[in-house]
């Protein structure tokens, strides 16, 4: 049931767990200054000691209230119990309105916090324990550092998910590394390919381009980056990190073809994490193959 109250007396302890996007929020911020806030806050309202009611779900409606200084804002219970509100979020909210890095960080909360176990939330949440394990191992091999510039919105999730998460697991770059890194572009406005370009020249590239991306020197780093230098193997470090980048992929598909088929891999396990790590390489096949064919025959004329 929606209910009115005071803004003033949300907890917002699990504001942490929830990703911010500034741009997101302008845009939020326009339609709630036009339309008022349509859908309810969520939380749960425990009775531990002073009944509270802890935010879960709304926390750019929260601060979007705030800044309008709306004091007054629809809110929907899930229960009175931290846990329960928590899966129920989850339940609710796993097909489209979480990212897969908020499922993790939130099923995080239940196993630390309110100590469930992996088959109990896979139970609870009809998934298999395969998938809670996904999510589990992604959180736990962020560094505190990388998944705070993360959920404060200064790095984006992608840049992480599918730039940085490939060099710590193929590379095997250590995490003090990509500590340093992020911090050295976390906030700067940059773009997802930017970032995409300093990470190879960063993590592949000589030592005198690591230390000026670490002293702040973007611009520089990236001019770099996008032009050719006169080096001694006639390639730029673009070019040469394109070139690694060729060598790996070559290395790997050919991996890939001879292990698929091995009759040591046969455990429920390993087939459902392996199913969802499949489906996102096959859904950018077609596209992978076309540009593949593209630059063989552009690289054929030179």
């Amino acid at each position: 049931m929606i209910e009115q109250i005071e803004i003033a007396s949300l907890n917002l302890r699990y504001g942490s767990c929830r990703l911010k996007s500034p741009g997101a929020e302008r845009v939020l911020l326009s339609s709630i200054a036009h339309k008022g806030i349509t859908d309810a806050l969520q939380g749960v309202d425990t009775n531990k000691g002073k009944e509270q009611r802890i935010l879960l779900d709304g926390f750019k409606r929260y601060r979007c209230a705030k800044r309008l200084g709306i004091s007054i804002v629809p809110y929907c219970s899930l229960g009175s119990d931290e846990a329960c509100g928590i899966m129920q979020l989850l339940r609710i909210s796993i097909a489209n309105s979480l990212s897969i890095l908020e499922q993790a960080v939130l099923i995080d909360e239940l196993m630390s916090q309110h100590m469930m176990g992996n088959a109990q939330i896979a139970m609870s949440l009809e998934r298999s324990k395969a998938w809670v394990s996904v999510r589990t191992g992604i959180i736990r091999e962020m560094s505190e550092c990388v998944r705070k510039q993360i959920f404060s919105g200064r790095f984006p999730v992608y840049s992480y998910m599918y730039t940085l998460r490939q060099f710590i697991r193929i590379n095997r770059v250590a995490k003090k590394d990509v500590d340093e890194f992020v911090q050295a572009v976390a906030g700067k406005h940059l773009s997802i390919r930017e970032i995409d370009l300093l990470a190879h020249g960063y993590f592949k590239g000589s030592v005198e381009l690591r230390r000026q991306i670490n002293t702040g020197e973007l611009s520089w780093a990236l001019s770099r980056l996008k032009q050719p230098a006169a080096d001694t193997d006639g390639c730029s470090e673009f070019e040469r990190t394109m070139l690694s980048d060729l060598e790996i992929t070559q290395k790997y598909m050919q991996r890939l073809i001879n292990k698929s088929t091995d009759q040591r891999l046969k455990t429920n396990a390993f087939y459902s994490q392996a199913n969802i790590l499949s489906g996102g390489i096959v859904r950018h096949i077609e596209k992978f193959s076309q540009s593949l064919r593209e630059f063989y025959d552009r690289s054929g004329k030179a």
